[in-house]
């Protein structure tokens, strides 16, 4: 329900713009009072100190990856120095059990054709006596 006051209309505007002098005075009141002023300054200390926090956790969460880094970059270099000594040696005993096979195959082929010799010379005794024994059968001695 509206209330019905005898106030006509340039009444009402002239309590509304009151009210609202009074509240912007309030609030002018208000900026101008110290224990206000140094909650705002405490306030914007807060904030600078967190933002100087952050700023140095950055700064040390960039050097401990700059640190990361250079122990990663000095695992690689380890990790290639290893892989070059491994593989060299590699080589080395790669080189090494090649020379190990060939020699090996030399001598299997050294005691073979020394075996092929011997089975020759036993064949050629077996020839010559059964010559020799032909022989002496022809003539009968």
């Amino acid at each position: 329900m509206s209330r019905y006051d005898e106030q006509n209309f340039q009444d009402r505007l002239s309590s509304a713009s009151k009210a609202r002098q009074s509240l912007l005075a309030k609030f002018k009141k208000d900026l101008d009072d110290p224990a206000r002023i140094e909650r705002q300054r405490e306030r914007e200390a807060i904030v600078a100190a967190r933002v100087e926090r952050q700023a140095q956790k950055e700064a040390a969460r960039r050097e401990h990856e700059r640190e990361l880094a250079r122990q990663a970059e000095a695992a690689a270099a380890v990790a290639a120095e290893a892989a070059r000594i491994e593989a060299k040696k590699a080589a080395r005993e790669a080189a090494e059990l090649a020379a190990l096979e060939a020699q090996i195959k030399a001598e299997e082929a050294e005691r073979e054709a020394q075996l092929n010799a011997e089975q020759k010379a036993a064949r050629d005794a077996r020839y010559a006596a059964r010559k020799a024994a032909k022989k002496e059968r022809r003539r009968g001695y």
